[in-house]
């Protein structure tokens, strides 16, 4: 065959195969400030909590917020069709391997969404004096968008597997118009989730203040299984940081970029920041609190879809406190706790004051960066193959 003829593989690298480079000085932690603006709200952490229901009620959503962070509520939850969640919470937590799926998809079509429990859940949150950040798939946004801006939410974000602002139906329509939706809205709209230069762009142009990447790396998303479908993270992010830059050449506006998924430990933190990102969205790591709604175990958003699920249960476990795992002390040497003092240290050490100069940071591709040297801690199941 011509080599012309043959379709081209383009190398993508997940966060697991690169490393952040130290500069030529260091700095003292006190110096640094990892704080960041996104939509309108002031985080003294660039960290998000997922809007998936193992993660984020409106009581978790309020330690996040005291701690410095920000959880984001899911509108198409279990939260918002159930008066009492915590019984469905403790029959998922329960219910056998073998019929979780069967359960789930009862669960989420049973109720539909009330409108009293969304006025509700988002009163919940703000009574505790933080902003409230609430999400919706496009199928359900402008039902759920007006919704949540009448209870008083702060941000609304739009979140699918892929989203794009070119939706060809067959019966000709177009879908959600995101656009018009947020001209629409008085209060911010974030959108995810994308992986590609050229739709993050265009995500940008609809005068969204937030877009999330990531498409398929979450730790109980099964998308790339079954679809086929994903980028590495680490491409992804640097992807849409060029079409951050060039959005910004062309209004002088910059839309933070947040990165959804695969981002397990600290360190995933920081070399996401590093390649790009102005913030990150996890689930697993808070699944892991003692007071997370699912019980030590956490599954994704997809999951309980009627067609075709994209998700499964895992078990996680419960390591601490919600506060623990954000601002320490650490009791463990994996990454998982205490991701506010990490950060400092890490960014201290590179000598970056502000996540934008870790933008400037020189990242390198190291596939030895997890097994390099680490043979003990692989075979004694420690550190940074604690299980």
């Amino acid at each position: 065959m011509e080599k012309n003829l043959e379709k081209k593989l383009t190398r993508a690298y997940g966060l697991n195969e690169i490393a952040l480079v130290p500069s030529d000085i260091t700095i003292d932690p006190e110096l640094v400030d990892i704080s960041t603006k996104i939509a309108g709200i002031k985080l003294k952490m660039p960290l998000f909590a997922s809007a998936m229901d193992s993660v984020i009620s409106p009581q978790t959503a309020g330690i996040i917020g005291q701690c410095g962070g920000a959880g984001v509520l899911n509108l198409e939850g279990i939260q918002t069709r159930y008066e009492d969640p915590n019984s469905i919470l403790e029959e998922i937590a329960n219910v056998e391997k073998k019929d979780y799926v069967a359960l789930m998809q009862t669960i989420y079509q049973k109720n539909d969404i009330k409108k009293e429990l969304v006025e509700q859940r988002i009163k919940e949150i703000k009574d505790q004096n933080i902003p409230a950040i609430v999400s919706s798939t496009p199928q359900r946004a402008a039902e759920l968008g007006p919704l949540a801006e009448k209870a008083n939410a702060d941000v609304f974000v739009i979140q699918s597997t892929v989203v794009s602002n070119n939706f060809q139906s067959k019966d000709g329509g177009n879908g959600l118009d995101i656009k018009e939706f947020v001209k629409s809205m008085s209060i911010p709209v974030m959108l995810g989730n994308t992986t590609t230069y050229q739709v993050t762009l265009e995500l940008m142009r609809t005068g969204i203040q937030g877009v999330f990447v990531g498409i398929g790396p979450g730790a109980a998303c099964t998308t790339r299984g079954v679809l086929g479908i994903g980028v590495p993270m680490a491409t992804a992010i640097t992807k849409a940081g060029a079409a951050r830059k060039q959005y910004f050449n062309e209004t002088g506006i910059y839309v933070p970029i947040i990165a959804d998924g695969g981002i397990v430990n600290s360190g995933d933190i920081c070399k996401a920041l590093a390649c790009g990102a102005d913030a990150v969205m996890i689930g697993s790591p808070f699944a892991k609190s003692y007071e997370a709604p699912g019980r030590g175990y956490h599954w994704g958003m997809a999951t309980p879809n009627s067609v075709l699920p994209r998700g499964a249960r895992i078990k996680v476990g419960t390591i601490a406190t919600l506060e623990q795992i954000l601002l320490g002390p650490s009791n463990s040497d994996d990454g998982s706790q205490n991701l506010y003092g990490a950060m400092l240290t890490c960014f201290a050490t590179l000598g970056v004051k502000s996540i934008k100069e870790m933008h400037d940071i020189e990242v390198i591709v190291a596939p030895a960066l997890m097994t390099e040297g680490k043979i003990y801690q692989q075979a004694q199941e420690l550190g940074m193959y604690k299980r």
